[in-house]
């Protein structure tokens, strides 16, 4: 019997993860669809749904009801929201 392939994907490196975070927080209420973020960020279809699953997982972004990508509200802060699973800009 032949080994079975797995086709694991690698990881979104955290730095991208804290790039595309930044962006967010630098234009807030931008709402992109995933093909609109895979060509700003340049990253193909595969990485750019890990990265934009794994904001949503964070509840840093929220999916809308037509399926694009938008930051969720700060000023209604989910409960089980983990800070160190956010990118925080420091106050100047």
């Amino acid at each position: 019997m032949a080994a079975a392939t797995t086709t694991k994907s690698n990881p979104v490196p955290d730095a991208l993860l804290r790039r595309v975070q930044g962006e967010f927080l630098d234009m807030p209420g931008v709402c992109l669809t995933q093909l609109q973020a895979c060509r700003l960020w340049g990253l193909d279809r595969e990485t750019c749904g890990q990265l934009l699953s794994r904001l949503v997982d964070a509840t840093f972004l929220t999916r809308t009801r037509d399926g694009a990508f938008a930051q969720l509200d700060r000023t209604h802060r989910a409960p089980a929201l983990a800070a160190a699973d956010l990118f925080v800009r420091p106050v100047l």
